[in-house]
């Protein structure tokens, strides 16, 4: 019952937001102006009061995050290694590894984590904001090794490449909001009630408009006729992110519901920006599209192993 309790209400607003979109009951734009809103307001409120609220308690909070740290290598490692046993051409290279190391933590993984009993993890800390000490970074460092691997795939590494790289960190909500938090917590300050409230509220609206725009964002991507690649890397993702999660969780010495934690946000599908930075960055858009696709449809069957290992 846990399983289901925790995944439907994820899967069943994505298929919401595909079929808002493919009926055309809203706009063709509706969704898409209301995930610009989640990424620039929604999301970033939901890190920034998380953070300032939750900081303080996040003794032990660093092993979660090496063990994170350590997922998202091993990840990038085995995308290059299935890249070329699969012979991925070099431009789309990086396009592949993206889409195998790139999960959608905040649109997936949180509101499955959301939807858990919201116990104590290391140190007392909540289930729901050690989720969020860990997203945040994590969401850092997609970016950043997105943006890497991306440039590498096109051979221009040098100072030219640093420009693309710091220009998108730069204009990241996400990110602004992480360290924002951050410093507000580590100065010991704490927010007026009235804004307090209203960031709790927009913070309130990220998950679920998330979710929708996830959905209608699977309706407008272009499938083609090649699949290997695309299956490659969503199971990368899916069913590989979930096994180097627990191998980590091993290594760190973390208990059962830290594990858990760790494998559900390592089996989320690959996230629907990776397209976007694929088609900024000159990347391969159709094995972009293609793996989102994919690894949704793979990260069903994932999730649900892994939630099924939370204690209860």
């Amino acid at each position: 019952m846990l399983v289901l309790n925790a995944l439907a209400p994820v899967f069943l607003m994505i298929a919401l937001g595909a079929w808002m979109q493919r009926t055309e009951f809203v706009s063709a734009g509706f969704l898409r102006e209301a995930n610009r809103v989640t990424y620039w307001l929604g999301l970033p409120a939901l890190l920034f009061s998380q953070l300032v609220s939750s900081l303080h308690q996040a003794s032990g909070a660093e092993k979660l995050l090496g063990a994170m740290g350590l997922v998202l290598v091993a990840g990038l490692a085995a995308g290059y290694l299935v890249a070329l046993l699969l012979r991925v051409p070099g431009p789309a290279m990086g396009t592949f590894v993206q889409g195998a190391f790139r999960g959608n933590l905040a649109f997936v993984g949180l509101p499955i984590v959301f939807a858990l009993p919201n116990v104590p993890v290391l140190g007392g800390l909540p289930l729901h904001a050690a989720a969020i000490l860990v997203v945040a970074p994590t969401m850092v460092a997609y970016n950043l090794g997105a943006v890497i691997v991306l440039v590498a795939s096109q051979h221009a590494f040098g100072w030219g490449a640093i420009k693309p790289v710091v220009r998108q960190l730069a204009v990241t909500p996400p990110l602004l909001a992480t360290l924002a938090g951050i410093g507000f917590a580590a100065m010991g300050w704490t927010l007026p009630h009235a804004i307090a409230q209203t960031m709790e509220a927009l913070g309130e609206m990220a998950l679920p408009l998330g979710l929708l725009g996830v959905g209608g964002s699977l309706v407008s991507v272009r499938l083609g006729a090649s699949w290997r690649g695309p299956v490659g890397s969503a199971l990368l993702k899916t069913a590989g992110g979930p096994l180097f999660a627990w191998a980590a969780a091993r290594l760190f010495g973390l208990g059962a519901v830290e594990t858990s934690l760790l494998m559900i946000l390592a089996a989320s599908p690959t996230a629907i920006v990776s397209y976007t930075m694929a088609v900024e960055m000159k990347g391969d858009e159709q094995l972009a599209s293609m793996t989102i696709v994919v690894s949704v449809v793979t990260s069903l069957a994932a999730l649900a192993a892994c939630v099924a290992t939370f204690p209860h």
